[in-house]
């Protein structure tokens, strides 16, 4: 007598959409859809009629169910959204941390790159550059830690030396400006300067406090939730394991903590140093032993915190090999506590009365600008210094700008955010001066510091070059264009050619290809930032005057090229903060608005904070856990065969999340991506985590894999080129149809980056994974179980270890 034939387990497509997120009806096309499980943050949807499916298999003989998990949310959820716009330079610098060269592993020796070996710090190399691997984050957190500073510094200039010091100190300003007047000279109480520099300095102190504010509050959503247990055995890690696969790699708790705290101080002394400096260079020239003595004191402790700050910073990296739900408790609150009771002493201190002190002048201590800038760009020459080494030791081809990609994303942070603050302050020193420009001749107050004004004087000259860069680029697509527009219609057989329509093809083909130059394109960006910040910091410490000021008496035509820069540059900064404003406004009370800022978030906060606590959050840390659990609580429960569908950045989630699922749940789980940036983008930028190495290593782990990529795609692309058709499968024909005909009667569009679902061939690589799972479940005999006739839908045993719910957050 026959055995008979067990029917094949349910099956399940987990579909992820990208970018701009779509609704559950968009991605399951009903109407009618029901939350299975999640949030209103983030939860996986299934259509109304689907929702039992798992009690009645026999509906889905042959078919799919399909589920989708929406995640746009964690990154346009709200309107407090807005306010991670202040954030944007943490974002970019934070970036950078994670964009390093790939480390040449032990294990081969053959260059091919791959991850560190597992340890307890992250930034420990392999293959004999661990000391290089360690030096990259440290000088990414140093200049984190610097972007910090000078954020706080600029809020200080407007606080404290713009407000408090020289208009308070200006009987024209005050009085044109009644709302100032009990700061005046002749205010009273608060007439004296220290008492209005103790008074200004709670505005950068309140900065301080929305930004921990900030973190802590997404810390919560985000970094709080453990991924689940048993998804990794980090004793079982091998040289070469991928990062992305190591149990701790999407729990940052400890770091973030460590660094918020570091930060949160850093801030706060930044406050306190500005307040202390010309309180206690006042008292020395007055030769007041006691205040004079004290004032020394103070400083002493400013310079003993801020050793402390950068000693905890500097001191360890990111743990990745295990869940590390420990807390650096003596850091986390000593460290902030004790920098706001040192605020609070300074304030004391320069609220003591000192009769016959006033103001005049720039507040001392504007050299810090200086300073900072120039720490900055050495740190960014450091870190291309130890970029090049690593790329040099595992060199990859595929990596942007031959493995100097870091080092450029972390001089446009630094750019960033001296931009942004600097222009701040900027249009806070024009409205005070009225129709004066700040620091010419004639301007009722100095303003602020020199090296501002150069900041913005080398705008002018970098939006030049940046539109000669542009106009180059269109210069090659157009090229581009016109040879690819000769071979186009030869792809269509039988199609009678049409220059109109073959010149649209090839143009939307050559636009996606633009893509590949972008590192190029960042890269001089990059270098040229550098080099004008360079002149800019020569110019403001050689002259001590702004450039049309230093410039005054020279040839005719230097003194108005540096007064029209200038110039320029004030206007160019004034019109940034306006649109800046304009859209976070509108992103606060728009959500349509706060949809399309958050295409940024979904690009640039899908890693870990690595490098600044202050960054908007890291949404994987919350998606990558959600998927991970839904796989294996799935798949544990019914024994089912489940293919996560991932479209764009959805694909980089859904590769993210197979590579957390332990031995067991994957082999019965399937990725297909399509218009995935995982090779083309990712695989550039960050080939350390997803360069040739860990992808042929996921490749190997999940042999059930297909991508699918169109040319004209500007994100997607192949994932794995040596791996050939076995992974990547295309150009796909992007239209289906190059012109008119009874089966297409109506013209064809090009969809690029969109509605890859609708092309034919996603049902059918689709379908092919599903067999391919079936198939390899009836071949693994040893798994096989002789039930009897109608224990069929009995559920088989979760893997061990992810039984249960998940644990609670420490």
């Amino acid at each position: 007598m026959s055995t008979p034939v067990r029917p094949d387990p349910l099956a399940l497509e987990l579909l992820v959409h990208g970018v701009a997120g779509a609704g559950p009806d968009e991605l399951l096309g009903d109407p009618r859809t029901v939350r299975v499980t999640g949030d209103s943050t983030a939860a996986v949807f299934r259509r109304t009629e689907d929702a039992d499916a798992e009690a009645h298999p026999e509906r889905y003989a042959g078919r799919p169910v399909p589920e989708a998990y929406c995640w746009s949310r964690l990154t346009s959820g709200n309107g407090t959204r807005a306010l991670w716009l202040l954030l944007l330079p943490f974002m970019v610098v934070n970036l950078a941390h994670w964009a390093r060269p790939a480390a040449p592993t032990s294990a081969s020796g053959n260059g091919v790159a791959s991850t560190p070996a597992p340890a307890p710090a992250a930034e420990t190399g392999a293959g004999g550059s661990p000391r290089a691997v360690r030096a990259y984050g440290l000088l990414v957190r140093i200049l984190a830690l610097s972007l910090t500073a000078l954020l706080i510094a600029a809020a200080c200039e407007v606080a404290l030396d713009l407000l408090a010091w020289q208009c308070a100190g200006s009987s024209a300003c005050t009085g044109s400006r009644s709302w100032l007047g009990f700061l005046s000279a002749d205010g009273g109480w608060w007439g004296q300067p220290g008492r209005r520099l103790a008074l200004g300095a709670l505005v950068p102190a309140a900065l301080t406090g929305l930004l921990w504010f900030l973190s802590n509050r997404t810390w919560s959503a985000y970094e709080s939730q453990p991924p689940p247990s048993g998804t990794g055995d980090p004793d079982a890690l091998d040289d070469t394991a991928p990062a992305l696969g190591r149990p701790g790699f999407w729990y940052g708790r400890r770091l973030v903590a460590r660094l918020r705290a570091a930060h949160t101080a850093a801030g706060l002394l930044t406050v306190a140093a500005a307040v202390a400096a010309p309180v206690a260079r006042h008292d020395r020239r007055a030769g007041v032993p006691a205040l004079e003595a004290f004032g020394w004191a103070v400083e002493a402790l400013l310079a003993a915190g801020a050793v402390t700050v950068a000693w905890v910073v500097c001191r360890r990296g990111r743990t990745e090999a295990r869940p590390d739900h420990r807390l650096d408790r003596a850091a986390v609150t000593l460290l902030p506590g004790g920098a706001l009771a040192l605020l609070v002493l300074v304030l004391g201190y320069a609220c003591w009365s000192r009769p016959g002190w006033h103001s005049a002048g720039r507040l001392p201590g504007d050299f810090a600008f200086g300073v900072i800038m120039l720490a900055q760009g050495c740190g960014v020459l450091a870190l291309a210094f130890v970029a090049g080494h690593l790329h040099r030791r595992a060199p990859d081809p595929a990596a942007a700008l031959r493995g100097l990609g870091g080092p450029a994303v972390a001089m446009l942070g630094c750019a960033l955010g001296g931009v942004m603050s600097g222009g701040v302050a900027q249009r806070v020193a024009d409205w005070l001066d009225g129709g004066a420009t700040p620091g010419m001749a004639g301007a009722p107050l100095p303003g602020p510091p020199v090296l501002l004004s150069w900041q913005a004087a080398v705008l002018p000259p970098l939006l030049l070059v940046l539109a000669l860069l542009a106009a180059w680029f269109a210069v090659r697509g157009a090229g581009a264009r016109r040879r690819l527009a000769r071979a186009v219609a030869a792809e269509y057989p039988g199609e009678v050619p049409d220059t109109a329509r073959s010149r649209r093809i090839a143009g939307a083909r050559a636009a996606a290809a633009l893509t590949d130059s972008a590192p190029w394109f960042v890269g001089a960006v990059s270098g040229i930032t550098l080099l004008l910040g360079a002149g800019a910091l020569a110019g403001a410490w050689l002259t001590g005057r702004v450039p049309g000021e230093a410039a005054r008496g020279a040839d005719p035509l230097l003194e108005g090229a540096a007064r029209a820069a200038q110039d320029a540059g004030a206007w160019l900064i004034g019109l940034g903060i306006a649109v800046f404003v304009t859209w976070g406004r509108r992103a606060y009370r728009d959500a349509a608005a706060r949809r399309t800022i958050g295409i940024l978030w979904d690009v640039g906060t899908f890693w870990p904070r690595a490098a600044h606590p202050f960054a908007p959050p890291c949404y994987a840390e919350r998606a990558v856990p959600d998927l991970t659990w839904r796989m294996t609580g799935w798949t544990g429960r019914t024994g089912g065969r489940l293919v996560i569908s991932g479209h764009s950045q959805g694909s980089v989630l859904a590769a993210a999340a197979v590579w957390q699922l332990p031995p067991p749940v994957r082999r019965r789980v399937a990725l297909l991506t399509y218009g995935s940036p995982l090779g083309r983008l990712y695989g550039r930028w960050f080939p350390a985590y997803f360069g040739p190495g860990p992808l042929a290593a996921l490749h190997g782990e999940v042999d059930c894999w297909r991508n699918l990529w169109r040319a004209t795609d500007p994100i997607g692309g192949p994932v794995l080129a040596d791996a050939g058709a076995d992974v990547d499968r295309g150009p796909l024909a992007d239209p289906i149809a190059y012109g008119r005909s009874a089966r297409h009667p109506l013209p064809a569009p090009i969809l690029g980056h969109s509605a890859y679902q609708a092309d034919p061939a996603f049902a059918a690589e689709r379908d092919r994974l599903l067999a391919r799972l079936a198939a390899a479940a009836r071949a693994d005999v040893p798994h096989q179980r002789e039930d009897p006739p109608g224990a069929a839908q009995s559920p088989p045993e979760p893997p061990p270890g992810l039984s249960g719910p998940p644990p609670a957050a420490p």
